[in-house]
């Protein structure tokens, strides 16, 4: 066990004060990882950080916690050794282009190679994306063996129902004046909300202008890769894609007020099956939980819903969302394609998604989409009709009708007791 770390004096980040030179200046856009710079986020080496927040996102709290109890070295660095990805992403023409990546660095897989004699020479540099590869065993996959929609090939599929995946952790890094170009807003506004809505967390953020990266304490994504990622961005090979936002409760646990579970299942079935006819297939699971609103919130709406007078009906389910939460929707898409354009992707033949907010980013930030396709109504439970009502009514890509108002106002969801 690490003994405690010693008491030392505290530091203040929340004035200026005298700062030296950026050590390492970022150049955010630029054509290599040389000339673009390290991003330098930890804490080892306070006057070589060129960064706001620090690595692991959310999960710094915990990182903390173990300092704290004296479980980790406070300026603990990491061997690197072995630790390069399985696949190489990349670069693509897209990583070059300073206004079409800004929320995650395209170059943070690659860093042991990349700034090799920096790290030699200290400098605590470390990734923000991590690529491996892995087998996906669910129990939707083998049911597709078994009933004759998937046969196991031995290269994309294996057995009863494992499929071979590439798979890629991504932590987001925020290019501040790219993120706030993205919204249409002010670099400055974005600065004062972040800290006052972080209740102060992080001062250099108003103080330290000179920083440009911020590296945000939220959950970061994770894509999976069917077939081959060296032909992903290749626009000549069909390629199938679902965007997914994470629903603890129904993916993980089976939950079934929601289609989320069932529509990220038939994405996998649908890459695999894009893989095994020589094309790629492409998921990318977002931490957005509950609309990125959160679990809590997520529950208490659930409530309001099943109390209703009237029942749980497709009529109120975006308005009781937005009573509780104050907005029906917190993931704001327009961050979601950077990973797309770290792929390199230029082209999606299928798109498994039917949110127009999804469609219209990707689309908008110059991929070209073929062919959408909603969840099989087939697959969608029974406790989830009211969710699929609501977003049918409320415009959501469909190749089928539309419910009418007295459709809407069924009662379809189960009460609380049941």
């Amino acid at each position: 066990m690490t003994d405690k770390p010693s008491i030392s004096p505290i530091k203040l980040t929340s004035h200026p004060g005298d700062h030296n030179p950026v050590r390492f200046p970022l150049r955010w856009g630029a054509a290599s990882a040389r000339e673009r710079g390290p991003v330098v986020a930890t804490l080892s080496t306070p006057t070589d950080r060129n960064a706001v927040g620090t690595h692991s996102g959310s999960y710094a709290v915990y990182r903390a916690l173990a300092v704290a109890a004296g479980r980790l070295d406070p300026v603990h660095r990491p061997d690197l050794t072995d630790t390069s990805p399985t696949d190489l992403i990349g670069p693509h023409p897209q990583w070059g282009e300073p206004d079409r990546i800004v929320s995650i660095d395209p170059w943070g897989a690659g860093i042991t190679e990349a700034f090799a004699d920096d790290i030699r020479d200290g400098v605590d540099i470390r990734p923000t994306i991590a690529v491996t590869k892995a087998r996906l065993q669910m129990p939707e996959l083998e049911r597709a063996v078994a009933a004759g929609r998937l046969k196991s090939c031995g290269v994309h599929l294996h057995g009863v129902g494992e499929a071979s995946v590439t798979k890629a952790a991504v932590e987001p890094v925020w290019h501040l004046p790219g993120v706030a170009a993205r919204f249409d807003i002010d670099e400055s506004t974005l600065r004062r909300t972040l800290f006052e809505q972080t209740a102060g967390m992080f001062p250099e953020l108003v103080t330290r202008g000179d920083l440009e990266v911020f590296l945000p304490p939220i959950g970061g994504m994770t894509v999976y890769i069917f077939g081959d990622p060296k032909t992903v961005a290749d626009p000549q090979i069909p390629l199938t894609v679902r965007v997914h936002d994470e629903c603890n409760g129904s993916d993980v646990f089976g939950s079934d007020i929601c289609t989320c579970r069932p529509y990220l299942a038939h994405g996998i079935e649908e890459c695999v099956r894009a893989a095994q006819e020589g094309g790629n297939g492409v998921i990318v699971y977002f931490r957005k939980e509950g609309r990125a609103l959160g679990e809590v919130t997520k529950f208490l709406v659930y409530n309001a819903r099943k109390r209703q007078a009237g029942g749980d009906r497709a009529d109120q389910y975006f308005a009781r969302t937005e009573c509780v939460a104050g907005v029906q929707d917190a993931r704001f898409q327009g961050l979601m394609p950077d990973v797309l354009h770290w792929l390199g992707i230029r082209r999606i033949d299928r798109l498994l998604s039917m949110s127009n907010m999804k469609y219209d980013s990707i689309v908008g930030s110059g991929i070209e989409v073929g062919e959408r396709v909603s969840i099989p109504s087939d697959l969608v439970p029974a406790d989830a009709r009211v969710e699929i009502d609501a977003k049918l009514a409320a415009g959501y890509f469909n190749d089928g009708g539309v419910p009418d108002e007295t459709e809407l106002k069924k009662p379809k969801g189960r009460g609380l007791e049941d």
